[in-house]
């Protein structure tokens, strides 16, 4: 049987699962003439030299590892039984918030039916619940909740990327899948720097924020700094401002609904980030 397309649940447009660049998602960067990487040395020469508008777009078309391609359009198509009336945008989710932020905060990569749902990273979510009514308490969300794109939802200083761009089976990418994506991170850290604060959402996190401020020439002492909730290490480049790194357990529901992390917890950790950011 052929696919329906489906409205989009805030606009009422009709789309396809896994969603075509440039039909009019909401936030869609990418268009029909968006070059797309189909292998890791595509992705290190589409990275390169771009702007942030041409790197969000080139990102959000990324089909470089199959098995993460495979996977996020099978999860488009399937669905979850909550969710079968309406598309799935099923591909790469890139970064979102501000453009000059002075706050990042990284994740693993985007949840099967969350971000790889409404193509905005820990939007529609049981995450992206904690983490947005966290950011908002703290000052750096305009709303608590954040479930589609254009939900009026508005990030405050404060940018959100992840390390893996495709929703991986069992949430798990395998390093070939890590270092391919790789370079999408480090260019646009290097495209909103200098920030003043990093918070890693989980160990994941807080090793690709390590990798890429090495490889930007920042001093990441060995033995790495070990990540833990509320770890602080500042990473210095020659030259450079310095970055504070903050840790902070994900908030998944393995965490959150066996009490690992709490919301005082979590808006201890992001409380911190603001602080940090508005130092002078």
């Amino acid at each position: 049987m052929p696919a329906v397309d489906l409205p989009h649940p805030v606009t009422g447009q009709l789309f396809s699962s896994p969603v075509p660049p440039g039909t009019g998602w909401p936030g869609d960067p990418a268009d029909v003439r968006t070059p797309v990487a189909h292998d890791a040395s595509e992705v290190v020469e589409l990275a390169d030299g771009r702007d942030l508008t041409e790197l969000t777009a080139a990102i959000s078309v990324c089909r470089a590892c199959d098995r993460l391609v495979a996977w996020r359009e099978q999860v488009a198509v399937a669905k979850r039984a909550s969710y079968a009336r309406e598309p799935y945008w099923g591909r790469p989710i890139a970064g979102w918030g501000a453009e000059d932020p002075a706050v990042l905060v990284l994740g693993l990569a985007p949840a099967a039916n969350g971000g790889n749902r409404t193509g905005r990273i820990f939007t529609g979510d049981r995450s992206g619940d904690w983490l947005f009514a966290s950011l908002h308490r703290v000052g750096l969300a305009v709303q608590d909740t954040s479930v589609h794109a254009r939900d009026g939802q508005r990030l405050v200083a404060t940018r959100m990327l992840a390390a893996v761009r495709c929703a991986p089976p069992d949430n798990k990418p395998t390093i070939g899948e890590r270092e391919t994506c790789a370079p999408w991170l480090v260019r646009e850290v290097v495209l909103v720097e200098p920030v003043r604060v990093v918070v890693c959402l989980g160990g994941y996190a807080w090793e690709a924020a390590l990798r890429t401020f090495r490889t930007l020439g920042y001093d990441v002492p060995r033995p790495k700094p070990a990540f833990g909730h509320a770890a602080e290490r500042t990473l210095v480049a020659g030259g450079g401002c310095p970055v504070a790194l903050l840790g902070s357990y994900h908030p998944s529901q393995q965490n959150t609904f066996t009490g690992r992390l709490t919301e005082p917890m979590l808006d201890a950790v992001l409380g911190r980030a603001a602080a940090i950011a508005m130092e002078g």
